[in-house]
């Protein structure tokens, strides 16, 4: 956060002695943007540049088409909150895959994809009420590090003087060169990346390929956002990022990549085995590092289109609900993965809904009680009830008994279903999810006269929303 915006919650107190508490008393300001309250919304293009549909793959990356979405979202799913599109690999590539950049080395929009330039499609995006993202890599481009390029706004910097000797291949895939952040240069040259990405009015960046080798790159993106003096979303990103440097990305990142790509590389957006069911085993692990304002980046939500033309998501609506119902349960940044200009009405309601929306939104995190197949996942909310999900993983309906007990609580309960938005009534020592579908789910909440095993009952309890 940066010090002008640190002052501007200084309420109630004088400019000098404002200044005085900043820089006496209170403690250094995290280099990153505030997104404490909850995880950003909206859409990636990659889920449609991935597939393998012929209409559909790495060229549809375009201005007609991000306007196009950012229509859809403005029309469709705005006033459920979803804001962000973000222009994810290939926006400054050209057709066959070459990468432009500029005089100093900064990405720049290939002209056949934006005729119009990028920032006519960010004000596009803009004028709709909606947020902006680009798409970033970790490291230093090969062909900008041979042209030895002068650095903006660092007179005596080239981007050849920053590289890491000897020369060291880095990100997840070793294409580009790692950067030594112990030259004076190289904070410059990112700082004259992110100055040039706000002054398009980007709001997003998502840096791919972090490798345990790129936490450097992540603390220097999230020091040159700060000082641009505009928000940015800043997510590490790879497939997934490596586990053991989870803790080290905390202080920099607002979101963390946490699993594999959500996308099979077919004709359709994503399978079910594989991509999107990995996400039950995985996500416990990174439990004990994520919090507000380091959210679990889940990889895009494939609930988009599954009737009529456009790229399908390759899921069926039990599945489409299985996903919304998790992504929400773990407080991961909701953004939706496939052609939104085709959203089916059955993947709006299920993006839309307010109540499962909600347990996205509460700021807390889960814990798995039991898995394997049949798993069951509790949250606490803010107001002292349970969000309660139920996950059927395997091939045959079951129903999946949940004993309070197993989640610390006692006592008779109000019971409502989240994804239908019904009452079931009350129960008391447990709930049984009848006759789940296979990789079907069931989201509840547990309320009203819910006590503790101390037989506790907390003051505020949920209301129907």
């Amino acid at each position: 956060m940066s010090l002008i915006r640190t002052l501007r919650r200084a309420t109630a107190v004088t400019l000098p002695a404002a200044l005085a508490a900043v820089t006496l008393t209170a403690p250094p300001a995290a280099a990153k943007s505030d997104f404490t309250v909850r995880p950003f919304m909206g859409w990636s293009s990659w889920s449609v540049q991935a597939s393998t549909h012929p209409d559909y793959g790495k060229n549809w990356l375009n201005e007609r088409n991000v306007r196009n979405a950012a229509d859809a979202m403005a029309a469709k799913l705005k006033s459920a909150g979803y804001t962000y599109v973000n222009m994810d690999a290939g926006w400054n590539a050209t057709l066959d895959w070459r990468f432009h950049s500029d005089a100093n080395g900064i990405p720049s929009p290939d002209p056949t994809r934006f005729p119009s330039g990028l920032k006519s499609t960010v004000d596009h995006i803009h004028d709709q009420g909606l947020k902006a993202g680009l798409y970033a890599v970790a490291g230093l481009e090969k062909t900008v590090y041979d042209q030895n390029l002068p650095i903006a706004g660092a007179p005596g910097c080239t981007t050849r003087s920053i590289a890491h000797l000897p020369l060291t291949p880095t990100n997840m895939w070793g294409g580009n060169w790692k950067i030594d952040y112990s030259r004076p240069c190289a904070q410059k040259f990112i700082d004259s990346i992110a100055d040039k990405f706000a002054s398009w009015g980007i709001d997003f960046v998502k840096v791919d390929g972090t490798d345990a080798d790129n936490v450097a790159d992540i603390a220097a993106w999230s020091r040159a956002i700060d000082r641009t003096g505009r928000t940015m979303w800043l997510t590490a990103s790879a497939w997934p990022v490596p586990r053991e440097i989870g803790d080290d990305l905390r202080p920099h990142a607002n979101g963390v990549r946490i699993d594999t790509d959500v996308e099979c590389y077919c004709r359709t957006v994503t399978s079910w085995s594989g991509p999107v069911d990995d996400r039950w085993h995985d996500l416990p692990d990174w439990l004990g590092d994520v919090r507000p304002n380091y959210w679990p980046d889940l990889d895009s939500m494939p609930i988009s289109n599954n009737t009529g033309v456009g790229i399908q998501d390759g899921l069926d609506d039990v599945e489409r609900q299985s996903v919304m119902t998790f992504w929400s349960m773990a407080s991961a940044p909701l953004y939706v993965g496939g052609d939104i200009y085709f959203l089916d009405a059955r993947a709006q309601s299920i993006l839309t809904n307010p109540e499962v929306i909600a347990v996205d939104r509460s700021r807390s995190f889960p814990t798995r009680v039991t898995g394997g197949e049949r798993q069951i996942w509790k949250k606490k909310l803010p107001d002292g009830s349970w969000a309660v999900a139920v996950y059927n993983l395997g091939a045959e309906a079951t129903d999946i008994d949940v004993d309070f007990g197993a989640l610390g609580v006692a006592g008779t309960v109000k019971v409502r279903d989240l994804a239908a938005r019904t009452d079931l009534g009350r129960a008391s020592g447990s709930w049984t999810a009848k006759g789940v579908p296979p990789h079907g789910s069931r989201i509840v909440t547990l309320s009203g006269g819910l006590q503790d095993r101390a037989g506790r009952t907390p003051a505020v309890v949920t209301r129907r929303r």
